[in-house]
């Protein structure tokens, strides 16, 4: 094939990750799959293990890694509170550390290496919606900063690795995602909705549900990812990708117990410490570098992100 590539995918066991291996292994690319399976789970990539192309390494990205590749998606970070406020220690190693291994290795290489960011860099946002702009309103010793301030300090790291040593880097700020391979107990919005609706339990909504979110279908910011990776002008972002149609969290709810047929309650607990009220980006970056809007509508997706829940929790 003309113009395969070897590319590195850390948390590519991951939900995110997962997909992407599967996307760039169908244009026939070769993969290295890195997970040390913290959250990323092996049932994710099983499939793939066929293809001649793949290949799986447990590793954790606090040390350091020794390969070959043309291209790098710095994955690796859990990303969801339940997950990354179970141990905030290793969230923060993975960002920071994992981080300058990979950036270490890329300039060693002369890859092009492409960080997963987050939409938590913007923390608690007081503009609407978010551009890239905006610097954000974190509290870097709040019970989230693990996650934000290690991201955020990653985007540093990657900057100054551009500034300092000229490595062509690519910094997206990824917006909720959701689709098939969510981990049933991430503690997420719709993975959550899904289960416990599947499950006959009351959907749990943490404040009055007046909160809104705007959530990606994994199959566009996959497409996303790959865009910014593969454009032609090296721009460095940071760049936005998620979906700009907000909806409320009691919207989710009901759109799910619509969905599947549930006759589960609703209720109501305590908002969060630093729960954001509203996230929601501005992709007017995404759109005119890539091209790139979702695609997918919430129903259909939601759709088939019950069909995989259905199917994995053997109801």
């Amino acid at each position: 094939m003309h113009g395969r590539k070897r590319v590195l995918v850390t948390g590519g066991a991951g939900f995110l990750g997962s997909h992407l291996c599967e996307s760039l292994l169908a244009e026939g690319h070769e993969v290295l799959c890195v997970d040390n399976y913290y959250t990323g789970k092996k049932d994710n990539i099983l499939h793939l293990l066929k293809d001649p192309h793949f290949e799986l390494l447990r590793h954790d990205v606090t040390f350091p890694l020794y390969v070959e590749v043309d291209e790098i998606f710095s994955l690796a970070c859990p990303a969801s509170p339940v997950h990354y406020q179970h141990d905030p220690v290793q969230t923060t190693k993975t960002s920071v550390h994992g981080s300058i291994n990979m950036l270490g290795l890329a300039k060693r290489i002369g890859a092009k290496i492409l960080l997963a960011s987050t939409s938590e860099v913007y923390g608690d946002p007081r503009c609407h919606p978010q551009t890239e702009a905006y610097w954000g309103n974190v509290n870097p010793i709040g019970p989230r900063a693990c996650y934000d301030e290690g991201k955020r300090c990653a985007e540093t790291l990657f900057f100054d690795y551009r500034r300092q040593h000229g490595l062509n880097i690519r910094v997206a700020r990824i917006f909720n995602t959701y689709g098939p391979r969510m981990a049933a107990d991430d503690g997420r919005v719709v993975s959550s909705f899904i289960v416990q609706a599947l499950q006959g339990k009351p959907l749990t909504i943490y404040g009055d549900g007046s909160q809104t979110r705007s959530f990606c279908h994994v199959d566009d910011m996959v497409t996303g990812l790959r865009r910014f990776m593969d454009q032609e002008d090296d721009f460095p972002g940071p760049m936005n990708l998620g979906n700009p149609v907000e909806s409320s969290i009691l919207e989710i709810a009901e759109t799910v117990l619509r969905l599947t047929h549930s006759r589960s309650d609703i209720e109501y607990r305590p908002l969060p410490e630093n729960d954001p009220v509203r996230r929601c980006p501005d992709i007017g970056l995404a759109r005119q570098k890539l091209n790139w809007e979702p695609s997918v509508n919430l129903e259909q997706g939601l759709q088939a992100t019950i069909d995989y829940f259905k199917r994995t929790l053997e109801l």
